[in-house]
């Protein structure tokens, strides 16, 4: 079967390998469908804190189950999406219902092999039946959702006013989410044309390019007050240190970017707005089913947001043009 590795920084590498064998407890999927997050970028340019190489990318994933055992409920033909962060069930964060920070996870793409494969056999509690929706947006579930879970570990509620710091793709499910909690939503970002998507498809008020003026226009929208939650999605230190000034008094600032290094930032600054300080890792069953539930209701502008797409063969020779921004690209999605 044709897979593609990243051996390296920047080296990606059509292979030949053997079709996986399913083992007890596995399902075995032909991939359809491969979505390109920030993470296999960050791969890709050498910038990923949690993996080690060579590896096999994808980690947004939806496929065909080819074989599967009766009892697992899935057979032959099934269309379906996979859940990419492998938990192991029995430490304190499983205990806890919270399986996305899991302390022995292997997220698939990351830990291990992913989905730049023809073929890949994936423990069968992770793989998820679903009907109502596309190939390409069974695909898209899995940032979506990391979006959705942010917005719900924040505990929004309508009127709130929100800041998404970063208008990539998990910036722009920060502010679908949002806005369907009925927040009042602004981007800020560097890139016009991603901050015209928030406006123009997703409802945010405000899209605040990145410049001298934008602390006074965030000010301006707010009367003064700044933002009851804010959410990063930089992927950049001095972003996420820089977030700290536009959280309201009584408000909470949600880090949903991974990033190398520490952070720091203004202890008198963070306790006098008596700041809420959160971690959003991942997602859960719970969100993926939100976003199903959002597609089926007409509530996700698929067209707005997978903008490329590619074979899996074109994979090593054109992946690098998904980091030029000069071409546009919200979400690509890779067709095996």
């Amino acid at each position: 079967m044709l897979t593609v590795s990243c051996d390296s920084p920047g080296a990606l590498v059509a292979l030949e390998r053997p079709r996986p064998e399913r083992q007890a407890g596995e399902v075995l999927l032909r991939i359809r469908r491969v979505g390109v997050c920030g993470t296999d970028l960050h791969i890709f340019t050498g910038n990923q804190p949690f993996l080690s190489y060579p590896r096999v990318m994808g980690h947004e994933l939806a496929g065909v189950v080819e074989e599967a055992a009766p009892e697992s409920g899935l057979k032959a033909g099934d269309t379906v999406y996979v859940m990419p962060y492998l938990s192991c069930g029995r430490c304190i964060a499983c205990r806890k219902g919270k399986p996305n920070c899991c302390t022995q996870i292997q997220v698939l793409g990351v830990h291990r092999d992913g989905g730049f494969a023809e073929y890949l056999a994936v423990p069968e509690g992770f793989v998820h039946k679903v009907e109502g929706i596309s190939l390409d947006q069974a695909a898209m579930l899995e940032f979506l959702a990391i979006g959705a879970h942010a917005v719900r570990r924040a505990g929004l509620a309508a009127g709130e006013r929100v800041l998404v710091t970063g208008a990539g793709p998990i910036g722009l499910a920060v502010m679908l989410f949002a806005r369907l909690r009925g927040a009042r939503v602004v981007g800020l970002d560097g890139r016009a044309d991603r901050l015209a998507v928030a406006t123009e498809h997703l409802g945010a008020e405000l899209g605040v390019q990145l410049g001298e003026t934008d602390e006074a226009q965030l000010s301006a929208f707010t009367d003064g007050e700044f933002f009851d939650a804010v959410f990063d999605a930089t992927g950049n230190l001095k972003a996420m240190e820089r977030g700290l000034r536009f959280v309201a008094h009584g408000g909470r600032y949600v880090l949903v970017s991974v990033v190398q290094g520490q952070m720091s930032f203004a202890d008198p600054e963070f306790h006098k707005r008596e700041t809420t300080l959160l971690g959003s890792r991942n997602a859960t069953t719970e969100d993926f089913e939100t976003v199903i539930a959002a597609m089926k209701a007409g509530q996700v502008p698929v067209a707005a947001l997978a903008t490329h797409r590619l074979s899996l063969a074109e994979v090593p020779t054109r992946f690098a043009e998904l980091l030029d921004p000069a071409r546009g690209v919200v979400k690509a999605l890779i067709e095996c």
